[in-house]
Formats: structure tokens, sequence, C-alpha cells
């Protein structure tokens, strides 16, 4: 087993580095542009924009109703013209990109939906605009939440990620494939599937740690 993992290291580590990439382009969309717009689906649940929240909703849920193997495939020409190819980590960060925005969205408008009614109505007393509501209560408030929601998102898109090397998105998930399941190199396999391990124990100590420190209840 130590005679493969030093043989196959220099590939193991430009897998590793594709998954990261991958993960770490889809995590940034989700924050980016999943929170901004889980934000906007809350703040839609009663009013004018309540038509604006149907259309948001329906699109979200959209997005979420693809297995994200289909996904890839449904999005192969949107890929092509923002990636330039169809194959590779980056390739994979495109639909990865999507499916994390859509699911962070729908994260963050649960969160958010925990806030108790009263802290947002004591501030709307004092006078406080939308904008700091959002900012200064309603961020701040379900900061834990969200903190354990993103890592949520960053475990099941690291599968995600090795999901997609079955068409072509490289790292751990294409050598696992290549090396474990078509060569039937067992050990291969395992090595992939430890580090798998290792990575997602990481991502979730991490994140819990980190909620832990911004709850103040």
């Amino acid at each position: 087993m130590l005679e493969k993992f030093i043989a196959f290291a220099p590939e193991l580590w430009r897998a590793l580095g594709e998954t990261l990439l991958m993960l770490g382009i889809g995590l940034s969309a989700a924050v980016l542009v999943g929170g901004p717009l889980g934000v906007a689906l809350f703040l839609s649940q009663e009013g004018r924009g309540k038509r604006v929240g149907r259309v948001l909703g329906w699109l979200v849920n959209t997005v979420r109703s693809f297995p994200f193997i289909v996904l890839m495939v449904a999005l192969v020409p949107f890929t092509r013209v923002v990636a330039g190819t169809s194959i590779g980590p980056l390739a994979a960060a495109v639909p990865l990109s999507l499916a994390a925005i859509a699911y962070f969205a729908r994260l963050v408008e649960q969160q958010l939906r925990e806030v108790p009614r009263g802290v947002i109505e004591a501030a709307e007393a004092m006078g406080a605009s939308p904008f700091q509501i959002v900012t200064r209560v309603l961020l701040v408030e379900a900061r834990s939440g969200l903190v354990l929601a993103l890592t949520v998102l960053a475990i099941s898109f690291l599968s995600y990620s090795a999901v997609a090397g079955v068409v072509g998105g490289g790292g751990i998930g294409d050598l696992a494939i290549r090396y474990g399941y078509y060569r039937f190199e067992t050990d291969v396999m395992v090595i992939t599937v430890a580090i798998l391990i290792v990575m997602v124990q990481l991502i979730q100590f991490g994140g819990a740690r980190i909620a832990r420190r911004l709850d103040k209840r």
C-alpha cells in the first residue's frame, strides 16, 4: 500500500488540487450569489415582493430537482460557453456552482426563518432600515447556523465533485474511477476513499468549531 501511495503521489496531489479547485469555486459562488438569493427569498415572503419570491423559488427548486450528474450533462452547451470546454475541473465547476447557489439559497432562507420575529420587530421599532435589519440583525443572529449550513453544503458538494470524475471532471473521483474501477486496483480506491473521509472530517470539525464560537446564545 505504501509503495502504491508513493508511486501515485504526484497524480494524487494533482487530483486533490482539482477537487479543491472545484469545491472552492462552487462554495464561493454559493456564498456570493446563493447567500443574497437566500436573503431575497426570505424578504419576499410578504408584501409586494411575493410574486418575485415565487419566481425565485421556482427557479431554485428547478435547479435542485436535477440529480447532479444529469445537471452536468444538461449544462454541457452552457459550460462550453463559460469555460471553453466541457471536461476538466473548471468545466465541472460550472454546474457545481449553479447547484451550490440553489442549495445554499434555500439553506440561508431556512436559517433566517429561525431568527425570532421579536428581534426583527424590535429593530424595526428602533427605526432600522431594511438593509440594517438584514446586515445587523438577521445575518448576525443567524451566523452560527449559516456556518453550519455552509459546512453541510461543503461536505455534500465534495461528493458531487467526486461524481464529476465520471464525466471527465477530474479530481479524486476521476482518479478512483480510472484506477480503482476500470483497472481494478483496489489499493488506489482505498487511498482515494481514505482521503475523502479525512477531508469530510476536517470540514465538519472546522465548521462546527467556528459555529460554536459564533453562537452567542
